[in-house]
């Protein structure tokens, strides 16, 4: 499953990104021990440790190691805090915030892509990550307040559904723009029950966040 191949590609990507000096040391260390060949499909296993996205089912991709720690290590996550993920997709990021300790909540709104990370995580025992099948936009107000929301997709505008289901301190990474020519990664930390405090973290490439479930 996990061969002598991939973990000394694996060790190599993780020494090139640590080499950049921009990513959270602890988050290389757990990606330093996630199969992502595990997360894509088999036609493009070779390349797993490339930092590079690939595509998986239903026209969405799997974002490329280097978002990952980005976009994990602004986040800024503590171990046992509540998070709620927005697009699970391959299951690789839901993965990386269960092993930093998260208690993790993800939506996933394409049916197959869900099925198959639910069973990802049964098979790698991650028993923090519980999944579900929703639109994203709605957020999952049942078990909010979230102390992080992460959203692999990116907006339009930054949905209120889940600017309000952050608990106060809470923080919220989320790409904003039309086009990936555009898109701006934003963090937006809540800082008491009506203000919110945003910052412009810099350009990114991501999926549309669409609307609905679509089987």
């Amino acid at each position: 499953m996990d061969s002598f191949k991939h973990r000394g590609r694996r060790r190599k990507l993780i020494a090139d990104l640590r080499a950049k000096n921009r990513f959270d040391d602890r988050v290389l260390d757990v990606m330093a021990n996630v199969p992502r060949h595990l997360f894509i499909n088999s036609a493009f296993a070779e390349h797993a440790y490339e930092d590079k996205p690939w595509p998986i089912d239903r026209d969405q991709t799997i974002s490329q190691p280097s978002t990952v720690a980005w976009q994990t290590s602004v986040l800024s996550l503590l171990p046992r805090q509540k998070i709620l993920e927005i697009g699970t997709g391959s299951g690789y990021q839901a993965a990386i915030l269960s092993l930093l300790g998260g208690r993790v909540f993800t939506v996933e709104r394409h049916e197959p892509l869900w099925r198959k990370s639910r069973l990802k995580f049964r098979q790698l025992k991650l028993g923090n990550i519980r999944c579900f099948l929703r639109d994203g936009h709605e957020g999952l107000p049942e078990f909010a307040p979230f102390d992080r929301i992460l959203a692999t997709a990116a907006a339009e505008k930054v949905p209120e559904n889940l600017k309000q289901q952050l608990s106060i301190g809470g923080l919220l990474i989320i790409p904003v723009g039309g086009s990936k020519k555009n898109q701006r990664l934003m963090r937006i930390e809540r800082v008491d029950k009506n203000q919110f405090k945003q910052e412009d973290l810099g350009s990114c490439a991501f999926v549309p966040f669409l609307e609905g479930v679509e089987d």
